[in-house]
């Protein structure tokens, strides 16, 4: 729960712990920290769709993934989240090391999304914010 303890992240608006990740809701982003182990496929996904879904309904949105913990992505299944997503407006990833940084390459590949890697919290939440603005 990095999201919570960070002085520079407040005001979430909700928190949603499901089978696979929390989820710190705001205004118009949210911060998903996932938890140690898992593998998100579409289908151990589908409590954060629903979450995220009822949310922003169809409101564009950024979504930031703060990789504080390792897991894997099933990305034959990137076009599933493509499409289940097209509200997606920023989608950011933060990497704690080079494996993740190398994860996010290898990812972006399949991922239609504008996606962009930082290694703080705080720089990805400034370029979601304003890429939400223009």
């Amino acid at each position: 729960m990095l999201v919570a303890k960070s002085p520079l992240i407040t005001h979430h608006t909700k928190i949603e712990k499901t089978n696979i990740a929390d989820l710190y809701f705001f205004k118009n982003y949210v911060i998903a920290e996932f938890y140690e182990g898992v593998e998100i496929d579409y289908l151990s996904f589908e409590q954060c769709q629903t979450h995220i879904k009822k949310y922003f309904g169809e409101n564009d949105f950024g979504f930031i993934s703060n990789r504080i913990n390792s897991y894997s992505v099933v990305i034959t299944e990137a076009y599933l989240f493509n499409k289940a997503f097209p509200n997606v407006k920023a989608y950011a990833t933060v990497s704690y090391n080079v494996f993740t940084q190398k994860s996010f390459e290898v990812e972006s590949h399949f991922f239609k999304f504008n996606k962009r890697n930082f290694l703080s919290l705080t720089e990805a939440v400034s370029w979601v914010e304003s890429t939400l603005k223009n």
